[in-house]
């Protein structure tokens, strides 16, 4: 346990960098004031970045752009017409090919839900949620087992190097998002089947352990995620196997490794709060080895909630005429 103490004391300040990456936005972008509300049946539901936001403007019949939020067309009353409404423009400007996020095209979509309660007010193509900053949920499944010399071990996957996003990037065991017309425990079910040939009596040993969520911001755009995280301790004999094409490979590693892993640019940015949630879950990272735990848990449950609030959202102005969101 020294060693491991050790060798994790080491990395106490590029444990924090990670947390912080993947917060990106949280932790800069919200606070400079440069994007917008988007307001969709009266609630907020995303931020637009003013990159964004000139393409939008280009279609004043569907979006209502003012000095301090852009507001989809409120003339759109049902679910039905909002939906069909952004598709047709998110298809002319996939066309135009100018937005890198929409290249990624994946024919499956997205809900679009109320903040508070569940209220469905669209769906939306995946690979658009970013442009709008919705709120973007997924599964996440942590495969591990105890091994009699090693200790915790993990198993990692590297994505496919036909992905749309993060090709050949390493990840967590399974992840999948969320999309409309599936569960969570359907979706985590359907993916550890899919991505890892998980089936039958094994699939029935998923625990849920409760969800992660943080703000990142890249190119592609605006990723507020919740992924709610399940774990599977799997046989030490059992191999992963990939059904749908979308895994390149896996391998097992030990905790320290995963780590190590994790802190490199070959891993997911976005997947380093489930496998960093687990590690700590199991005690791996602790307030004994790691000065910075509580700050680290913290960007582990960034409270999205409270920042999709308008109208109790405050804005105000500089002067230089910019908005400014608190």
């Amino acid at each position: 346990m020294k060693d491991m103490n050790s060798t994790i004391a080491s990395n106490i300040s590029e444990i924090a960098k990670l947390a912080r990456k993947f917060n990106c936005f949280y932790l800069a972008g919200l606070h400079q004031g440069t994007c917008k509300p988007f307001l969709v049946g009266g609630h907020q539901v995303g931020l637009i970045r003013p990159d964004i936001l000139k393409h939008l403007e280009r279609f004043p019949e569907v979006f209502r752009v003012t000095g301090k939020y852009v507001e989809l067309n409120p003339a759109f009353r049902d679910y039905k017409e909002r939906s069909s409404r952004i598709a047709a423009v998110l298809q002319s400007l996939k066309k135009e090919g100018e937005i890198c996020a929409l290249k990624g095209w994946r024919d499956e979509c997205f809900e679009v839900s109320t903040p508070f309660y569940h209220e469905s007010l669209m769906e939306m193509d995946r690979s658009a949620i970013c442009l709008f900053g919705i709120r973007n949920y997924g599964v996440s499944i942590n495969g591990y087992l105890f091994h009699p010399i090693k200790g915790l071990c993990i198993w990692l996957q590297q994505r496919s190097f036909t992905k749309q996003t993060w090709p050949g990037k390493w990840d967590c065991f399974v992840s999948g998002g969320l999309a409309v017309g599936y569960g969570i425990m359907e979706t985590a079910i359907k993916e550890v089947a899919e991505e890892a040939s998980v089936i039958g009596d094994l699939a029935k040993k998923l625990v849920p352990a409760g969800c992660v969520s943080f703000y990142f911001e890249s190119e592609r755009g605006l990723f507020p995620n919740t992924e709610y995280v399940y774990d599977l301790e799997l046989p030490q004999d059992f191999k992963p196997e990939n059904a749908d094409g979308e895994v390149e490979t896996f391998e097992l590693l030990t905790a320290e490794e995963c780590v190590q892993r994790a802190l490199t640019t070959q891993f997911k940015t976005t997947s380093a709060p489930v496998l960093l949630d687990f590690l700590i879950r199991r005690g791996f990272i602790n307030p004994e080895n790691e000065p910075n735990y509580r700050h680290i848990i913290e960007l582990l449950h960034v409270p999205l909630q409270t920042i999709y609030k308008w109208p109790q959202t405050d804005i105000v102005t500089n002067g230089d005429g910019e908005n400014l969101q608190h």
